[in-house]
């Protein structure tokens, strides 16, 4: 999917790590051995021209990847009578993607992550998705213990 031109610059980022981690789950990689050089590898392959206008991009699949398996155990928690291999992969990485930035990114607040992962979810998956990621992830804000609307600095 390319990006399109009309979104913001933080929406194209999370479109950009969603289509990482979805290329990393579509290839099979198990390990990385570098994964900030198979992001760069994946930057200058997909996005040539602005491949540095990723960066929020690059640390947000590098950060959901880092910590998959906190993140995997938060969607195995949430998505009740789903297997992570039910799960759409376009799915799958809307959420590692959303609940990264939930836990670990105090620059945004929580709702945003949500509201973000439920609209590029229905732009990149099906309509039907935006019902399923939002019940997921509102499981999961109502473990979080910061503040839901604002960055947590």
């Amino acid at each position: 999917m390319l990006i399109p031109e009309n979104l913001s610059q933080r929406r194209k980022n999370r479109i950009f790590a969603v289509q990482f981690l979805y290329s990393w789950a579509v290839n099979s990689i198990d390990e990385i051995a570098n994964l900030s050089d198979a992001i760069a590898t994946f930057s200058e392959k997909f996005f040539q021209s602005d491949a540095t206008n990723y960066d929020f991009g690059k640390e947000l699949a590098e950060g959901a990847v880092s910590n998959l398996d906190v993140i995997d155990e938060l969607i195995k928690k949430h998505a009740t009578h789903w297997t992570l291999e039910r799960i759409a992969t376009v799915d799958l990485a809307i959420l590692r993607i959303a609940i990264y930035e939930m836990l670990f990114r105090n620059d945004v607040p929580p709702i945003v992550a949500i509201n973000e992962a439920i609209d590029i979810g229905k732009a990149m998956s099906s309509e039907e998705s935006g019902k399923f990621l939002n019940g997921v992830l509102e499981g999961v804000k109502k473990e979080l213990n910061r503040p839901l609307r604002h960055a947590g600095f």
